[in-house]
């Protein structure tokens, strides 16, 4: 069982419930949600939308999450500011550009151009979170494997909770995401390779396409590989899954080993198309009522952190050698 550093411990106690499950709202969007405001205008949301946007969602749901996943640009910082952020929830801060550079079939990661997992710390935040796409047979895959090594140990010398997220594609031009046939072997193998010392928690796409792949027997056995690989806690996203879809598959994973939820869309995914007060309604509401539900699932069936790491021993003098 591997030590973690004070820091650390404190930044994922920051995150999790007293149970030692995280239930994370997720809302780091970016560009994508910049669209969903006005699907069929030509025109994206403006800067101070998003931000607004964002406010409401957190101060409807983080207080009945254990953690908010926010992005530095239009969202972590300004709900800090407007005190929407309440102080007992848990601040993790996303530490990559949105989207990627280069080819689609080779996609390139890159840390936020201006930011740095220093900034990240020294603004409050409880971890940092970074996002890569990666396939494990890409030629651009050692590049990412370079960029999450140099992050972890960026992470683990500032002791800075980290959460990675790999992000699966195709290598296919005619296709968009992982044929249904190789989804698990890639989010396994990916598993398998990009867990590396000072990465904390695994933010994981669910290890089958369910669309192909209806048994959920099928979906425990892929979840509890998913478990057996990896070294560290591993949290479900969303995804673009429906709310009813993503509690059935958060269950099946929390019993087959997962540490809890890091949910996006399935929560929140109506409210950018709403007015404001009906927004305002679905959020304290609808949203707010499936966040709550996530959370208790976490606490009934996810394996605790605390599970996974050896708990440092603090002695009278520990500080003279910090």
């Amino acid at each position: 069982m591997p030590a973690i550093s004070i820091g650390k411990l404190r930044g994922l106690q920051q995150c999790a419930t007293p149970r030692g499950g995280f239930a994370v709202m997720a809302l780091d969007h970016r560009n994508n949600l910049r669209h969903a405001f006005q699907p069929d205008s030509p025109e994206p949301a403006s800067d101070t939308e998003i931000t607004l946007f964002k406010g409401e969602v957190v101060e409807a749901l983080a207080p009945v999450a254990s953690a908010v996943l926010l992005d530095p640009e239009l969202s972590a910082a300004q709900c800090i500011a407007s005190q929407r952020l309440p102080g007992r929830t848990g601040l993790i801060v996303a530490l990559e550009a949105t989207g990627y550079v280069g080819d689609p079939q080779a996609r390139q990661s890159q840390v936020l151009p201006g930011w740095s997992v220093a900034q990240a710390k020294r603004m409050g935040a409880s971890a940092g979170k970074l996002l890569v796409y990666y396939h494990p047979d890409s030629p651009k895959a050692h590049e990412i494997e370079a960029l999450v090594m140099q992050v972890a140990a960026e992470c683990a010398a500032y002791e800075l909770a980290l959460l990675l997220e790999p992000l699966s594609y195709s290598l296919d031009p005619a296709r968009k995401n992982v044929p249904p046939e190789d989804r698990r072997r890639v989010v396994i193998e990916t598993t398998r390779r990009l867990i590396v010392p000072g990465v904390d928690v695994l933010k994981a796409e669910f290890p089958l396409d369910i669309s192909a792949e209806p048994d959920e027997r099928e979906w425990r056995s892929a979840c509890e590989e998913l478990s057996q690989i990896s070294r560290v806690p591993w949290v479900l996203l969303s995804a673009s899954a429906s709310y009813e879809t993503y509690v059935r598959q958060v269950t099946v994973a929390c019993q087959a080993g997962a540490s809890g939820v890091a949910a996006g869309r399935a929560v929140w995914q109506e409210a950018p198309t709403l007015n404001v007060a009906a927004r305002e309604s679905f959020l304290r509401t609808a949203a707010a009522q499936r966040m709550t539900r996530l959370t208790e699932l976490v606490d009934a069936l996810a394996r605790p952190w605390t599970e996974f790491f050896a708990v440092p021993v603090a002695t009278p003098q520990w500080y003279a050698s910090y």
